[in-house]
């Protein structure tokens, strides 16, 4: 017999609300080569990674003014303008989350952000705050696609793997969902998502 999940649990960045660092890089520098160079050689995707696993930020920008100090102003921006770096919420996305909630479906979240970070996201997008539980990765030391942060969000809600549908725009994290028996839906935009909850009888 097939389980169907009833818990929705959604990743944040660019499920949600948007995220790119470029949004706010685009307009520090006027060479796009020489934005890339700088997100691939200093700022950078792992760099970034130790944030969401805990990193203090003042710690990660101080480590890196200190390797690259003629760019201190634009290491700095990525802590003091990373707001920036987030246009919007996905409108598509909320529309869904709400009309889960009517429902009564139980909506929760894991997320690789730092605490900081989301807090700050957290006060500009009020519904952050109305999940039923989040996992910050930033407070757990962990971050996806360990399946150790997986783990965790099903012991500390109760829950087993197979009544939960994991949303997120990484295909490994969505592999390592999948590795533990959540299903598991790899996220391109709203109208997929939503037939893939209409699918599970979640909408």
């Amino acid at each position: 017999m097939t389980v169907e999940p009833t818990i929705a649990v959604f990743d944040v960045g660019n499920v949600l609300i948007e995220w790119n660092p470029r949004n706010l890089y685009r307009r520090i520098f006027a060479d796009p080569e020489r934005m890339e160079w700088f997100l691939s050689n200093v700022c950078t995707s792992a760099w970034n990674l130790d944030l969401d696993r805990g990193r203090l930020i003042a710690e990660a920008v101080a480590e890196r003014i200190a390797l690259f100090p003629d760019l201190a102003a634009e290491i700095r921006a990525f802590d003091e303008r990373w707001m920036e770096m987030v246009p919007g919420a996905i409108a598509g996305s909320l529309a869904l989350l709400d009309r889960l909630r009517e429902r009564g479906a139980p909506l929760y979240a894991i997320t690789n952000f730092s605490r900081a970070k989301f807090d700050v996201a957290a006060r500009r997008f009020e519904f952050l705050n109305h999940f039923d539980g989040v996992i910050v990765s930033g407070d757990e030391k962990l971050v996806k696609p360990d399946p150790a942060i997986f783990r965790l969000f099903l012991s500390r809600y109760g829950f087993s793997a197979a009544d939960c549908l994991f949303i997120d725009d990484s295909a490994a994290n969505v592999e390592a969902a999948r590795a533990i028996g959540m299903a598991a839906h790899h996220f391109d935009g709203p109208g997929a998502l939503e037939a893939r909850l209409r699918k599970h009888g979640l909408l």
